[in-house]
């Protein structure tokens, strides 16, 4: 009996010694996945690939924090992505051995358009020229038919605008105001696309 203990305890060391030797030969990186506007993208998927093949995996804190080590020396490129972004890469990230590579706030992930609701528009005057300058507002009608503010903007030089919001069946009205002219329109959307529309003032340009 004292000698099946022995035996366990010894095998016991040599893993742990094993793994600490491992440990001392491997490193690895942290930094966070953010959006461009700085936002952390929480459960974004860090991944660390060599020669074309996935080594390891983990997956970004709420704040989009990730920490990946175990990582043998080397060159690795890090893929991250998440559902409703763009994939990211980031190449030839040095690892050394024994060391934690700070990627700070690198990993920069932008919206992907094929899962946004776009909306895109003009806005006239009364004599057919474009109004640039003009305020433009954005609510969402809810059915019981109240409304809440969910955007604004300034139309461009040629009184373009442009909002995108998640994928989703709304209504939104869009009001556009310039001096002491207003008009609205509301456009219902039903997924991810880009919706046009055109409103037009009671009011020339000057």
């Amino acid at each position: 009996m004292k000698l099946f203990k022995y035996s366990i305890l010894l095998a016991l060391l040599l893993t742990f010694s094993s793994l600490t030797a491992l440990a001392q030969e491997t490193g690895g990186f942290k930094g966070k996945v953010r959006t461009v506007k700085g936002e952390g993208i929480a459960a974004a998927t860090v991944t660390a690939r060599l020669k074309g093949e996935d080594v390891k995996s983990t997956t970004a804190d709420t704040k989009g924090n990730f920490v990946l080590e175990g990582l043998k020396a080397g060159n690795y490129n890090v893929v991250f992505n998440k559902d409703g972004y763009s994939s990211g890469v980031l190449y030839n990230v040095e690892i050394k051995k024994k060391k934690l590579n700070d990627l700070g706030e690198r990993l920069i992930l932008s919206v992907d358009q094929g899962t946004q609701v776009i909306i895109k528009g003009s806005i006239f005057a009364a004599d057919g020229r474009s109004a640039g300058g003009a305020k433009v507002l954005i609510e969402k009608v809810a059915s019981d038919g109240s409304v809440k503010k969910v955007g604004s903007s300034i139309a461009s030089y040629s009184g373009e605008f442009t909002f995108r919001f998640s994928e989703g069946a709304t209504k939104y009205r869009i009001t556009a105001s310039v001096k002491d002219s207003t008009a609205s329109k509301e456009i219902e959307v039903t997924s991810a696309a880009i919706y046009r529309l055109a409103i037009t003032l009671d009011t020339k340009q000057n």
